[in-house]
């Protein structure tokens, strides 16, 4: 058997599941705040909204960037909602308010799944085993959020004006989605939503789903330090299970750690004699740069969502990139367990994306 692929191996190893139809990703499309649109990644972003969308409250427009990012995404794959199957969404409200009451003006099954700041990676990783399966022909998946509904939930209202300590990253506005479908594609691809013109179908070939880590953080602050953990634990995980290295992959995108957090996984994964040099990157780190004051980076559902959907899927239509693994982080806290002195435990998951 070849290192690193497929050949002979079960539907599963370890925590590691093999995608052996390759479900494709036909259709995407971001929603971003006017900060993540000037920072470094703008111009890969398909629409840019102010931090209320033309609605009443922060909370209704992080439902519109809902709406907004998964027709986007269906229409980019050149398909109507009702040819969609299931929605599969999150996002970091109470009760997921903001996915479950977009999917009140789509005609589809919905199920809405919490991962934190993991969210995309595990709407992604199960809607592409649903699809893969064959139960589903197409899903569309979406995980987002929203500066001022996440301080106001987590940390407190703005309105109140509270300085940011060194550790904190901001949490990005914005919402992505992503089509996946079974049926199997020609390589010419479909219009992208930008109109520009043809693409590839990048294919998902493996998800490796993340256990929960807890190693005794309690800065509500400090997410990056809390979710380190989890994605050194995931990623190991998947090297064992999939026996490559990170040498094996073109890019490896961790979800939100930020620029402490970055560091940490860094040498977690070092000292677990997986070294990753500069072919790693965090979506955190990358959407936000030093002049907008946003020292650490990014954070939130929407975060990695966007990353993913806009500059990372970019890179691999254009052939820039081959095969790379993306893995979205989540910090598992709520106000009340904060509020109790509890520690902050973390989950990661992994997946694997090709474009050949």
């Amino acid at each position: 058997m070849k290192r690193g692929t497929q050949e002979g191996r079960k539907s599963h190893q370890g925590q590691t599941i093999f995608l052996k139809n390759s479900p494709r990703i036909i259709g995407t499309f971001t929603v971003v705040g006017k900060k993540e649109a000037t920072g470094p990644l703008g111009k890969s972003f398909n629409h840019v909204i102010d931090e209320y969308f033309g609605e009443k409250t922060h909370e209704a427009a992080e439902q519109k960037m809902f709406e907004t990012a998964i027709h986007g995404a269906i229409r980019a794959a050149k398909l109507k909602p009702n040819d969609i199957d299931m929605m599969l969404s999150g996002d970091l409200l109470n009760q997921i308010t903001s996915s479950s009451f977009a999917a009140r003006t789509f005609d589809m099954t919905f199920v809405g799944l919490y991962g934190a700041c993991s969210t995309m990676a595990l709407t992604l990783g199960i809607g592409a085993c649903l699809v893969d399966a064959g139960f589903l022909d197409r899903v569309v998946v979406s995980a987002g959020s929203h500066y001022a509904t996440a301080e106001r939930q987590y940390r407190t209202p703005l309105e109140l004006g509270c300085q940011k300590p060194p550790v904190a990253q901001w949490t990005v506005t914005g919402c992505g989605a992503t089509v996946i479908a079974r049926i199997p594609l020609r390589d010419e691809g479909v219009a992208r939503s930008d109109g520009v013109g043809a693409t590839k179908f990048p294919k998902l070939t493996s998800v490796t789903f993340g256990k929960v880590q807890d190693w005794g953080t309690k800065d509500v602050n400090n997410m990056g330090a809390a979710m380190a953990p989890a994605a050194a634990s995931t990623l190991i995980a998947h090297f064992r299970d999939t026996n490559t290295t990170p040498k094996d992959y073109d890019a490896i995108f961790s979800g939100d750690l930020g620029k402490l957090g970055e560091n940490i996984l860094r040498d977690l994964l070092a000292s677990a004699n997986y070294p990753v040099d500069h072919s790693y990157s965090d979506c955190g780190r990358m959407i936000f740069d030093y002049k907008q004051h946003a020292y650490q980076g990014g954070s939130g559902c929407g975060c990695s969502a966007v990353v993913l959907n806009g500059f990372i899927l970019d890179k691999l239509r254009k052939g820039e990139y081959k095969k790379i693994l993306f893995v979205a982080t989540g910090a598992l806290l709520s106000p009340v367990s904060s509020f109790q002195g509890n520690t902050i435990p973390g989950i990661a998951h992994a997946i694997v994306i090709e474009n050949n």
